[in-house]
């Protein structure tokens, strides 16, 4: 009889999760949050997750709270295993950790305790770091502090995304997540404890935190646009207008103050608190992405307003 795997997420990063789980073991139910409406016509989306299952036929759960009252006769009935949860979005309750046999395992795509909290990702770049990886840990009632069953690392590029990594993490993790829990079932994994002194912290990425703050420097700030994209996106106001920015290179010269604008080998340059920062790509409302040299054809009012 196959494992069986109840398995919890909503994001992207969820899915390839998801799908070696699939190919692998039993999963008995999906829970994922509650479908959203997105979009200037609030039309109603279903996730990537919810999408997966309903292709293999596997039930969903989308509960708007993890109430016990609602959802613990269906969960104790589908006598799990595992529960394993990828960036489902939401913190486990006590009752919940208790329910499958072998624990709750969480996918969490950071080296603990590095880096705690719903942004780990961001977080690594925000913080210009190295390295980073995937940890696969057994779930306790605190803030990704479990006990460590396996992590592995992997180097961080000076131009990654937040989209480009979290895709790679998300693979990195689907990898080798089969493997943990098959040692788990043979007895030949123990978990080691967290050093919670180590312990660093990130909170939720809010849309304002793509507002662009030219009295930041040039590193920061790049930093940010690469950290925030594709969501919530890095923006400034120019022109009355909200001016998108997806990519940015810092230059090797300081010719204009904070906040002022210029050119800079055929693109558009801004001022910071150091360097001035080059815009590479950027969107203006209701338009495509295009390439700062195609902006300034049109916008001749980028240097002389």
């Amino acid at each position: 009889m196959k494992t069986r795997v109840v398995f919890f997420g909503s994001s992207d990063f969820s899915v390839p999760i998801l799908a070696s789980l699939i190919g692998q073991f039993s999963v008995v139910a999906v829970i994922t949050q509650p479908d959203r409406q997105k979009g200037r016509g609030k039309i109603l989306q279903i996730s990537q997750v919810k999408e997966a299952a309903l292709a293999y036929h596997i039930p969903v759960f989308q509960p708007a709270r993890l109430s016990a009252d609602a959802l613990l006769p269906d969960l104790r009935k589908l006598n799990a295993d595992f529960f394993v949860v990828a960036a489902y979005g939401k913190i486990l309750p006590a009752w919940l950790l208790n329910l499958p046999k072998f624990g709750c395992v969480n996918v969490h795509a950071s080296l603990l305790p590095r880096w705690r909290g719903a942004s780990p990702i961001q977080a690594v770049i925000l913080a210009g770091e190295k390295k980073t990886g995937v940890t696969i840990m057994l779930m306790d009632e605190g803030l990704d502090t479990g006990q460590i069953l396996a992590q592995k690392e992997i180097p961080v590029s000076p131009v990654e995304t937040h989209g480009s990594l979290s895709a790679k993490l998300s693979q990195l993790g689907a990898d080798f997540l089969v493997e943990t829990l098959t040692q788990i079932l043979g007895g030949i994994i123990t978990p080691v404890p967290q050093n919670h002194e180590e312990a660093t912290y990130c909170g939720l990425i809010r849309k304002e935190d793509g507002r662009l703050d030219f009295n930041l420097s040039a590193e920061e700030l790049e930093r940010r646009i690469r950290a925030h994209h594709p969501w919530p996106g890095s923006y400034f106001e120019w022109n009355g207008e909200i001016l998108k920015v997806h990519s940015a290179e810092i230059t090797d010269s300081k010719t204009l103050a904070p906040l002022e604008r210029g050119i800079r080998d055929k693109f558009p340059a801004v001022g910071t608190a150091s360097w001035d920062l080059l815009l590479r790509k950027v969107q203006v409302p209701g338009k495509n992405l295009i390439s700062g040299a195609d902006f300034l054809n049109g916008a001749r009012a980028w240097v002389y307003k």
